[in-house]
């Protein structure tokens, strides 16, 4: 049996200064998401979409302890998607309706823009702990998340980017291959070095297909063609999930005490489920 390729994030720079990149292969991490939410291939897709983007944002921020949180909602069938990452880029994700599906769209691929849909807003909150988080969003551009976060890039960060991603299922509804990159430019980056990496981009028929068969690093070596560069750092992630009994126990009490006294009074044990993992958590009246 072949061994599966661990989920990686390999960071790059070119070697004139102007280009950085960050490729992710989320392979083990998008199928552990589409086997918890019990997700259709198309909400797989989109979700597992955003999952890599949020991972490669969570790998920026450095600082222990932080995280970023992505909300998209563009009023398509799959509702609300959450992605949560931490500053190693490990990742967790949620969506309001995983049952919901589409047809193929017109080139016979998964319809993510139409599961997702495009009339909504992409959120990114970036949560330091010391200070107040820093929120921004954008309007969706067309629901296939890639366009969506060169977008948010654009006009909330003002780092013009380039961004693709790609989730391929299986026939038996495994993932084959999942992940993608962000490529963005440096300050004083000159207008070739723009058109160079807009026709790397172009010329990149299917992400999935390139960390299929060859990985993160064949991903690099395609999104980067014609450029040297080295790599700068390369780390594991994994989807994680930060819930534990204690916090939910906190969360729980926190009730009206209206609510706790009917509780009580029931003498029920309570369940709390993580809506991130699927972890059960069970609490006694006197717990609470």
């Amino acid at each position: 049996m072949r061994k599966r390729k661990v989920d990686k994030i390999i960071k790059a720079i070119s070697d004139d200064g102007y280009v950085f990149i960050s490729v992710v292969s989320s392979r083990g991490l998008t199928d552990r998401a589409r086997i918890i939410h019990n997700a259709t291939p198309v909400v797989t897709a989109a979700l597992g979409r955003t999952l890599a983007a949020a991972s490669i944002i969570g790998s920026t921020l450095k600082k222990p302890g932080a995280s970023v949180t992505v909300h998209i909602n563009g009023g398509g069938p799959a509702g609300t998607m959450i992605a949560v990452a931490d500053e190693s880029g490990n990742v967790r994700g949620f969506v309001q309706n995983p049952s919901a599906d589409l047809p193929t769209n017109a080139i016979g691929k998964l319809d993510v823009g139409g599961v997702v849909g495009k009339d909504g807003m992409l959120s990114v909150i970036k949560d330091y702990l010391e200070t107040a988080p820093y929120a921004s969003a954008t309007e969706l551009v067309s629901g296939e998340i890639a366009e969506d976060f060169a977008a948010y890039f654009s006009e909330s960060e003002q780092i013009p980017s380039a961004c693709a991603f790609g989730v391929l299922v299986d026939r038996d509804l495994s993932v084959l291959a999942a992940g993608g990159f962000i490529i963005q430019l440096l300050p004083g980056a000159p207008v070739g070095v723009i058109d160079a990496i807009d026709e790397n981009v172009a010329n990149i028929s299917s992400v999935s297909a390139i960390l299929r068969d060859g990985g993160a690093e064949s991903m690099l070596e395609s999104a980067m063609s014609g450029f040297s560069f080295h790599i700068i750092e390369t780390r594991e992630v994994e989807y994680r999930c930060a819930c534990n009994r204690e916090r939910f126990l906190a969360a729980v009490s926190s009730l009206e005490s209206s609510e706790l006294d009917d509780m009580r009074q029931k003498g029920e044990p309570i369940e709390v489920s993580c809506q991130f993992c699927g972890a059960i958590y069970t609490f006694s009246p006197e717990e609470v």
